[in-house]
């Protein structure tokens, strides 16, 4: 590759020549990481997901990085990066090599460089312009908006039908803002910060009722900030940093305000992002500041962000789980599905086995279901990809399935909305015939059957692969 734009810095000898900053300054800025630490050990390639779709390797983006050669900026493969930090978590040197990817995004784009994807640059434009407008992720708007911007108005028209008709999709938006603005409550120990996401309203609205049922039982009350804002999901983190840490500190700092210590979320991506704004902010004081001054509040540290599981598993316990098990899942047999963002990177989400966790098969066991052994419960299942571009994410996906199925699994088992709407949603994009579709919950669902709450609050009518006949079969519904 060709050396380009090389930065000179003053000295006594000769004067700064302006321009543009290094993309080993570009990187550091975002990241805090030097990419002169990179030294090609391709870790990061041997694990990406995407790296056989790429025109350019993980490792060969972070040696352009280093060689200042901006034609990476023109590659297809900082678009197509899924944002799965497989590559972060593996770096031997510790690189957050996908906020590397992210940054150089935001710098082609400040640099004038036509994406190399542009569908994936709309979509992103779109989310945040929806985000903007409404203060949350209007999904039926953001489908419309999007394919309309394509030309392609009826793009996906069949499956916006399938939401409709499962009551995934609402018609009107929910409104938020973010700002962090709450009065203290009163001393509740059973009161947790509760952050739904824009979704569980939505396409995964099996997920929202199912959280709440299986809360009630679990006397843990969910404390919901009024007013939230979207948490910026995948888009908000390769358009513009500052959002990306002003949006979901907007509830972490409202949740402090409250006097909560903990504040949950069942969504992974909105999981990922609050972890990553509380752990950014914490530890690099100018994005603190930054933060700080936009919100007109100084966040003091005091909340720890948990994703649900953690939550059922580590504070309430598995012991108070079984308890309250009056039907047992006997016969199911299911693979647990983390995905990529709930453990991943272990640096900020602080998971003892990022690579192959156990909490949710440690969890659906003491439901009375049995857990097959696999190797892709942490990959990624394509995220946003599924609606940008379909054929790449179906890839992911349906290498997923096919080992989960390889291992025995009869069904498949979530606790995430982007992972559980893309496996429920494409399993004929997949090339799986109606006959061969398998059954795709959250755990959440699970826990409400086994819980005796029953089909109705387990929420299984919202789901699209219909689950009763095999439930019937295990003879886990009559």
């Amino acid at each position: 590759m060709a050396i380009a734009e090389t930065q000179v810095t003053a000295s006594p000898c000769h004067m700064a020549v302006s321009g543009p900053l290094s993309l080993v300054d570009v990187v550091r800025e975002a990241t805090g990481d030097s990419a002169f630490l990179c030294y090609q050990c391709v870790k990061c390639t041997s694990g990406c997901p995407m790296a056989d779709q790429f025109d350019l390797s993980p490792h060969q983006i972070m040696r352009s990085v280093q060689l200042n050669d901006i034609s990476v900026l023109d590659s297809k493969s900082i678009w197509l990066c899924v944002s799965c930090y497989t590559c972060a978590t593996r770096c031997p040197q510790k690189i957050d090599v996908t906020g590397a990817i992210d940054a150089l995004r935001i710098e082609a784009r400040r640099r004038g460089v036509k994406p190399a994807e542009p569908e994936i640059a709309l979509f992103n434009e779109t989310f945040m312009r929806s985000v903007k407008i409404f203060g949350r992720a209007y999904e039926l708007g953001l489908m419309a908006s999007f394919n309309l911007a394509l030309g392609q108005p009826f793009r996906d028209l069949k499956l916006g039908l399938r939401l409709l008709v499962r009551g995934k999709l609402r018609l009107l938006p929910h409104f938020g803002r973010a700002r962090a603005n709450a009065t203290k409550l009163p001393h509740n120990p059973k009161a947790i910060g509760y952050y739904p996401g824009c979704s569980l309203s939505s396409s995964a609205i099996e997920y929202g009722k199912s959280v709440k049922h299986i809360a009630g039982a679990l006397d843990i009350e969910l404390i919901e900030p009024r007013n939230w804002s979207c948490c910026g999901s995948g888009a908000a983190h390769v358009t513009d940093p500052k959002t990306a840490n002003v949006l979901p500190m907007s509830t972490v700092a409202t949740v402090e305000q409250m006097g909560l210590d903990i504040v949950t979320s069942p969504c992974s991506a909105c999981y990922s992002r609050l972890k990553h704004a509380e752990h950014t902010v914490t530890h690099r004081e100018k994005v603190h500041k930054e933060v700080s001054e936009e919100l007109d509040y100084e966040y003091q540290g005091t909340v720890k962000v948990q994703h649900l599981m953690d939550i059922i598993v580590d504070r309430v316990g598995l012991g108070e789980v079984k308890k309250r098990v009056t039907n047992p899942l006997k016969g199911l047999k299911v693979a647990c599905y983390y995905g990529c963002l709930i453990t991943r990177p272990a640096r900020v989400t602080g998971a003892e086995n990022p690579e192959y966790p156990q909490k949710m098969d440690r969890l659906v066991k003491t439901l009375g279901a049995e857990t097959v052994d696999w190797s892709r419960k942490t990959e990624c299942c394509g995220g946003s990809l599924a609606m940008t571009k379909t054929e790449a994410a179906t890839k992911l996906m349906r290498r997923v399935m096919d080992d989960a199925r390889a291992c025995g699994a009869e069904a498949i088992v979530t606790m995430c909305p982007i992972c559980h709407l893309n496996l429920d949603s494409r399993q004929g994009a997949m090339g799986y015939s109606e006959n061969e579709e398998i059954p795709i919950f959250q755990a959440t669902q699970l826990m409400s059957l086994a819980f005796g709450q029953g089909p109705d609050k387990a929420a299984i009518k919202n789901n699209l692969t219909d689950p009763k006949p095999y439930l019937r079969d295990k003879g886990i519904l009559p």
